[in-house]
C-alpha cells in the first residue's frame, strides 16, 4: 500500500515539472515575439554618420577667365622662290637652317652674266629711242615752218604733213624702251635673292651650283617680328569677356603657358574674328607676342600653348575646388541638422584649379559648407559629420 502511494507521488511531481518546463518555454517564445517587457526596453544603437570634407564659402566678386588652346605661328610664313632662272653661285654665311637673317640680306646670288647683257642692250635701245624722238621732234618743227611758208591757209588735209603720227610713234618707242630697261634691271636685281623680312630660316632648298628655274623653291622662312596664337572660344567664354570694341591696343593682356614644359609668356589680344569657324562653330581670338625669339625663354613657332585671358568682374559667385563638382554636375553642401543637399551647377569659368559657380538665390549671403569630394552614393537628406578642410582662397 505504501509502495503504491510513493509511486503516485513521484508521477504527480514529474507531471508538474513537465508542465512548468512547457509553460516557461511558451512564455520565452512569446517574449521574443512581443519584445522585452515594459520598463526593460533598451535604446537601439544609432548608425554612425560618415565624415565629409567641406569648405566654407560665401558669394564674392571674381575676375572671369577664358581658356583655350592654340599653336604659336609666325606672323609671316613664306616659301621663298626664284624670280629668274640661273645657276647658284654663292650662298650667304647665315643661310642655314635655324639661323636668323635680317631683312634685305642677300641669301643667294645667281649667275647674272646674261642679265647684265640684257640691261646693256636695253640701255642701248633706250638711247636710240631718245635720239629718234629728238630727230622726229625737229622734223615736226621744220614741217610746220614749211607749211606756214607755203602761204596755204588752215591745217593740212593729212596729219602726216606736219608729222604728228611720226612724233607719237617716236614717243611710244621711247616709253617701250624705258619699260624694257626697267624690266631688265629688275631681272638683274632678282639674281640677288634677298630676305623680304627679318626671318628664321626653317629650311633651305638650294646649294652652290644648283640651277634654279623661275618658281623654284629656295627656302622656307618664318618672320621673327611676332608670333600669333589663334584660339577658339565658346559662346559662354565670350559672355565673360569684355567687348573688344571698348579696348585699345595693349589693354587686353593674356597669359600663355606651354602645354609640354609649363613655360609662361605674356602677350596681348591682337584682334578677334568677326565670323564663326565653319568647323568648330566658334569665334576665334588672336593673341600676339612681339619679338618671341628674344624673350626669356624664347617662344618658338609651333609651340602648343594654353591661353588664359582675363574677363569681366562677376559678382555673386562661389570659388570652389574643381573636385567639388560631382560627375553628375552637382554641388553638394551640408544643410540644416548636418544633412546633405545639392543643386545642379555649370561653372561659369575656371582658373588655377578652382571653379566658379553661381549658387541658388535661396542660399543667400550666409556661409555654406560645400563638400570637397562628393560621392555618387550620396542621397538628399543623408546625415553626415562635416569636417572643415583648408581652403585655397
Amino acid at each position: 500500500m505504501s509502495r503504491r502511494l510513493g509511486r503516485g507521488v513521484v508521477l504527480v511531481a514529474a507531471v508538474g515539472l513537465l508542465a512548468a518546463v512547457v509553460l516557461y518555454s511558451w512564455q520565452a517564445m512569446r517574449s521574443r515575439d512581443d519584445g522585452p517587457p515594459a520598463g526593460r526596453q533598451t535604446s537601439q544603437a544609432q548608425a554612425p554618420r560618415p565624415d565629409v570634407s567641406v569648405v566654407t564659402v560665401t558669394p564674392g566678386a571674381y575676375r572671369a577667365w577664358a581658356h583655350g588652346y592654340g599653336q604659336a605661328a609666325a606672323r609671316f610664313e613664306l616659301t621663298l622662290t626664284a624670280q629668274v632662272q640661273g645657276q647658284v653661285e654663292e650662298l650667304a654665311g647665315d643661310f642655314d637652317t635655324g639661323r636668323r637673317v635680317a631683312r634685305d640680306t642677300v641669301l643667294a646670288r645667281l649667275d647674272d652674266t646674261d642679265y647684265r647683257a640684257a640691261v646693256a642692250s636695253a640701255e642701248d635701245a633706250l638711247a636710240a629711242a631718245r635720239l629718234a624722238l629728238l630727230e622726229e621732234e625737229r622734223r615736226g618743227v621744220q614741217a610746220r615752218a614749211e607749211w606756214r611758208a607755203s602761204g596755204l591757209k588752215g591745217e593740212p588735209d593729212s596729219e602726216l604733213v606736219l608729222r604728228a603720227p611720226q612724233l607719237a610713234a617716236a614717243r611710244a618707242a621711247l616709253a617701250s624702251a624705258e619699260a624694257a630697261l626697267a624690266g631688265a634691271r629688275k631681272d638683274l636685281a632678282y639674281t640677288r635673292i634677298r630676305a623680304p623680312f627679318d626671318a628664321l630660316v626653317v629650311a633651305r632648298a638650294v646649294a652652290p651650283g644648283s640651277f634654279v628655274q623661275t618658281g623654284t623653291e629656295i627656302a622656307t622662312l618664318y618672320g621673327t617680328e611676332r608670333v600669333e596664337v589663334e584660339v577658339f572660344l565658346s559662346a559662354r567664354d565670350w559672355t565673360n569677356l569684355p567687348d573688344p570694341a571698348t579696348l585699345a591696343s595693349g589693354e587686353w593682356p593674356v597669359e600663355l603657358t606651354g602645354v609640354e614644359d609649363g613655360r609662361r609668356w605674356r602677350g596681348e589680344v591682337l584682334r578677334v574674328a568677326q565670323h564663326l569657324d565653319q568647323t568648330t562653330r566658334q569665334r576665334a581670338l588672336i593673341a600676339a607676342v612681339e619679338t618671341p625669339l628674344d624673350r626669356d625663354p624664347p617662344l618658338l613657332p609651333g609651340t602648343f600653348l594654353e591661353l588664359e585671358v582675363a574677363g569681366r568682374l562677376v559678382e555673386g559667385l562661389w570659388r570652389l575646388p574643381s573636385a567639388a563638382l560631382s560627375q553628375r554636375g552637382e554641388i553638394w553642401y551640408v544643410h540644416d541638422d548636418d544633412r546633405l543637399a545639392s543643386f545642379a551647377a555649370e561653372p561659369l569659368f575656371s582658373a588655377d584649379g578652382a571653379i566658379y559657380v553661381r549658387p541658388p538665390q535661396a542660399l543667400g549671403e550666409a556661409p555654406q559648407q560645400v563638400l570637397v569630394h562628393p560621392l555618387d552614393g550620396y542621397l538628399q537628406g543623408m546625415a553626415v559629420r562635416p569636417v572643415e578642410v583648408k581652403s585655397d582662397d
